[in-house]
């Protein structure tokens, strides 16, 4: 330990040395050694990314293979026309499911902005505290929140406040955001609140009082901040200078927390999501907090510690598989088979032309329409039975915090 000290002091002091000569200082050990790991950290992000792509093709290439083998096998051009239309109709009920449960969904939203909702602000006004990495952490868990509030059966009635600067900006980058049922505000929530300051609650780790129950009338605020515990008790400092109440999720009355405990933004908001439509805390807690965390805990022991540490805090919120769930673009079956029913109608609609020419039946091609070409018109060919096709691609909808 000693040697190590010495050893970054005399670092230090060539890096001040060379400094004053002009040269570009030295990095000290800890700082090298910081360098490496989140140089490490990318690359094994990179590697895990490469690799679930490589998946996803493997995995198109194979559905697209199964599909062009059931063609071939069918027995007749009629059969295959049958296929065609069978995975076409599978399509439009699956488009039109979606279509039903976006509308339930922004009905839900739209209900609780009109007051059935639990009134809860992420509060925003971090920015200038946080790393660019950060911001995009933070990022991530503010569409989980938007996802996850939008699946719920209880929705809350979510604010983003202190909207600002690189944080709007970041923000502004996720598909389909502008059109988010979610308030807004640029202003902090002190202002956009004014006239219901004695309402609002801020949640912190460190307050003193702990949370039983949620009250309608209260306005919650989860602190906007992925710090790696370097601001620790900056929300509770915040609370306390402008007067406001604070009070903190009861974790601990049912699990033992070490003192690496870390809840992302996404965490706090879905445990109280949870209590909202269950009115329990343990069950609450036990549905967010991930499993191999609490261990036996979940069989009723006591005194189990679960540690949340700042891969934990990430884990939901980085994991873009999930997000993608939750806003439900998913990778459709039917998406990898448009090419080859486009190319199916366009081989069928060829060898009609050539039986027709051989029957001296061919139509007289001055008075023909010009063909269209385009992936939406060969979509939308008609089918053995008459009937049109609708377009095969359709769009779907884009879709560290203190306790």
């Amino acid at each position: 330990m000693a040697d190590d000290a010495e050893s970054e002091q005399a670092t230090d002091a060539a890096a001040a040395g060379a400094a004053d000569e002009g040269q570009p200082p030295a990095m000290s050990k800890s700082a090298r050694k910081k360098l490496l790991k989140q140089e490490r950290q990318a690359a094994q992000k990179a590697a895990r990314k490469a690799a679930e792509k490589e998946r996803r093709r493997a995995d198109i290439e194979r559905r697209r293979r199964e599909w062009e083998e059931a063609l071939a096998a069918a027995p007749s051009e009629e059969a295959r026309a049958e296929m065609v239309e069978a995975r076409r109709q599978t399509r439009r009920e699956r488009v039109g499911r979606r279509a039903e449960e976006r509308g339930a969904r922004a009905e839900r939203l739209r209900r609780a902005a009109e007051g059935a909702g639990q009134k809860v602000v992420l509060d925003l006004e971090f920015g200038d505290l946080m790393r660019p990495n950060e911001i995009h952490s933070l990022t991530q868990q503010i569409m989980y929140c938007y996802a996850v509030n939008g699946r719920s059966a209880n929705p809350a009635h979510l604010w983003l406040t202190g909207c600002n600067g690189e944080m709007a900006t970041h923000l502004q980058r996720i598909p389909g955001y502008d059109k988010w049922m979610i308030e807004k505000e640029a202003k902090p929530y002190l202002e956009a609140f004014e006239d219901s300051k004695e309402n609002l609650v801020y949640l912190t780790a460190d307050a003193e009082t702990v949370l039983d129950d949620l009250d309608m009338s209260k306005i919650y605020i989860i602190g906007g901040l992925v710090d790696r515990n370097r601001w620790k008790g900056i929300t509770l400092k915040k609370a306390v200078d402008q007067g406001i109440q604070c009070a903190k999720l009861p974790i601990g009355n049912y699990l033992k927390m070490s003192s690496s405990q870390v809840l992302t933004v996404n965490q706090v908001f879905e445990i109280m999501l949870k209590f909202v439509e269950t009115r329990d805390w343990k069950t609450s807690f036990f549905h967010v907090i991930p499993q191999r965390k609490r261990g036996e805990a979940e069989a009723g022991n006591d005194g189990v510690d679960v540690s949340m540490n700042d891969d934990d805090a990430a884990e939901g919120a980085e994991n873009q598989g999930d997000i993608a769930k939750v806003f439900d673009e998913e990778v459709d079956d039917d998406d990898v088979v448009d090419e080859e029913l486009q190319e199916e109608d366009t081989d069928m609609a060829k060898k009609k032309q050539c039986i027709r020419h051989e029957n001296g039946e061919a139509e007289d091609v001055s008075t023909r329409p010009a063909e269209d070409h385009s992936p939406g018109a060969a979509a939308e060919t008609t089918t053995p039975t008459g009937g049109a096709l609708p377009q095969a691609e359709q769009s779907k909808e884009s879709n560290g915090a203190d306790d």
